[in-house]
């Protein structure tokens, strides 16, 4: 056998066992098994786990952006006409949200946790000096002791309000972006704190939440399954709530947002438990996105979770009392916020029933700028990109005994919203690119065997198509004349042979005896 054959039965050999092992693995998906195994195992809120330092200390900034409605029109609204809103903004902080007195239960599998926030003014990422800027807004204080004493005797209601009127305690107040925001000393709450203690007498929208914490959380390490990483267990001791009127409605669903379980898929609903919602919301599925070259998912709570009762009939638990139930749009969430009649939306009523856009000028809702939005790396389950986008408004309405609100029509009124965001910083998205290239190439490997299988066979075929040739040319050549010289005639006896080309004539001979 020549080197030639023996190079394309080596090659052939090879090729096949390529293909055979490579097709295999495909169909058997070995290696995507190990992969998913491997990443079920490492991602888990236990100290050995590579994601525990970011969950206990997360690395990407976290920016809270604050805007304001101003109000232009304060004197024309208490007269009965719409209310004209401009909106003021950003004022940005930076938030800083370690994870405090981690402490792991029962074997590993759960871990304890406060998540207290600390803000931090940025005025370079701000439109504006949160301590000079006066905003014109509704007296939150006021509207909350009409609704205190909306249950009480007219005549008390009158009296109230005769002092309100003699203490220049107006519907709607001038105040600092600052004072509305972290707080102020407020003539009103003074009065009722010296009648009844308990009663804070300084208001603000962020009022000792300023390095102070949402509750203790109790969550699933994802030791015992991958599916429950992160998934709170108890908030404040409670496994669910009590302030809605259905217990589907009071449970407390999904994790805090920060993280999620690995071999995330596009079908899955994903839930977040939001405590300053006091529920939990579902984000679905809504394109593919690239972040800083990594590829990743984008989920957002459809428009059924703040969708009618009318229209989504699971949303009448958060009718509170039962039947008492809002437009499409927004929620009421005074049911865990003790005082005024708070209701919650997205900015500028963003996906809500077109009554409440229409009842004030000067909001333009859009989804640019007021939907909410999760990007998440399908693989690890990683949020690469995040914003929460909430607005806060509070009900005006008729109250009798309160002058003020003698001509005012109903109106759910926007307060403010705010826009926290947080993106990958560049170190972990280079961590993060270099980790999902090896993840690729081990899962990929069967493909490479295969592909690698395919070129040989390539070269097996251009092998043996060139040694057909080479053998055909030889057969070609296999008879070739010996003399090179032209025939020419000669005279030659009748009795002999005649002497052509490479034709030798023999001539019989006898035989010798033995």
């Amino acid at each position: 056998m020549t080197r030639r054959s023996c190079a394309i039965y080596a090659t052939g050999i090879v090729c096949a066992h390529l293909l055979i092992v490579g097709i295999a693995l495909v169909i058997a998906q070995v290696f995507q098994t190990m992969i998913h195994s491997r990443l079920k195992k490492e991602i888990t809120l236990t100290e050995k786990s590579q994601v525990f330092e970011s969950w206990k200390n997360p690395p990407p900034p976290v920016y809270m952006e604050y805007y304001f409605f101003n109000v232009t029109n304060p004197v024309e609204f208490l007269e009965g006409k719409k209310a004209i809103v401009k909106q003021i903004g950003p004022y940005t902080y930076r938030e800083y949200r370690p994870r405090e007195n981690v402490t792991f239960l029962e074997n590993g599998t759960k871990v304890y946790a406060l998540n207290p926030k600390t803000f931090v003014f940025v005025p370079e990422k701000s439109a504006g000096d949160p301590a000079a800027d006066i905003l014109t807004t509704v007296n939150i204080p006021f509207v909350a002791v009409m609704n205190e004493l909306n249950s009480y005797s007219f005549l008390l209601r009158t009296f109230v309000s005769m002092y309100m009127k003699s203490q220049g305690i107006e519907l709607f107040m001038k105040r600092s972006v600052h004072e509305i925001l972290w707080g102020f000393k407020d003539p009103l709450l003074t009065k009722l704190h010296s009648l009844k203690p308990d009663v804070d007498e300084y208001f603000g929208l962020m009022w000792k939440k300023n390095g102070t914490h949402e509750g203790e959380f109790v969550f699933h390490t994802g030791e015992e399954n991958y599916l429950d990483y992160g998934k709170i267990e108890t908030w404040n001791g409670l496994r669910k709530m009590s302030w809605w009127s259905s217990n589907q409605s009071n449970m407390i669903n999904g994790t805090d947002g920060a993280v999620f379980h690995p071999l995330i898929n596009r079908n899955e609903l994903l839930y977040i438990f939001a405590a300053d919602l006091c529920r939990s919301i579902h984000l679905a599925y809504v394109k593919d996105v690239e972040v800083k070259g990594i590829q990743a998912y984008r989920f957002a709570p459809p428009s059924d979770v703040l969708m009618s009762p009318k229209d989504n009939p699971t949303n009448e638990g958060f009718c509170v009392p039962a039947g008492d139930c809002l437009g499409t749009g927004v929620l009421k969430v005074s049911v865990c916020r003790e005082g005024a009649p708070i209701v919650v939306s997205f900015p500028h009523f963003y996906q809500a029933d077109p009554v409440y856009i229409n009842a004030v000028d000067g909001l333009n809702p859009n989804k640019e700028e007021h939907e909410t939005y999760l990007d998440l790396q399908p693989t690890t389950g990683v949020p690469i990109r995040a914003c929460k986008r909430a607005q806060l408004n509070i009900i005006l309405k008729r109250i009798s005994g309160f002058p003020q609100t003698k001509f005012i029509n109903e109106t759910i009124f926007p307060i403010m919203f705010v826009n926290e965001t947080a993106t990958i910083d560049d170190a972990s998205a280079a961590q993060m690119r270099t980790l999902l290239l090896i993840v690729t190439l081990v899962s990929n490997f069967p493909v490479l065997i295969v592909g690698m299988g395919i070129i040989l066979l390539f070269v097996l075929v251009v092998l043996f198509c060139r040694n057909r040739q080479k053998k055909t040319a030889k057969d070609d050549t296999a008879y070739t004349q010996v003399s090179d010289k032209p025939d020419e005639p000669s005279e030659t006896p009748a009795n002999q042979p005649v002497r052509n080309g490479s034709y030798i004539a023999m001539s019989p001979v006898e035989a010798q005896k033995c």
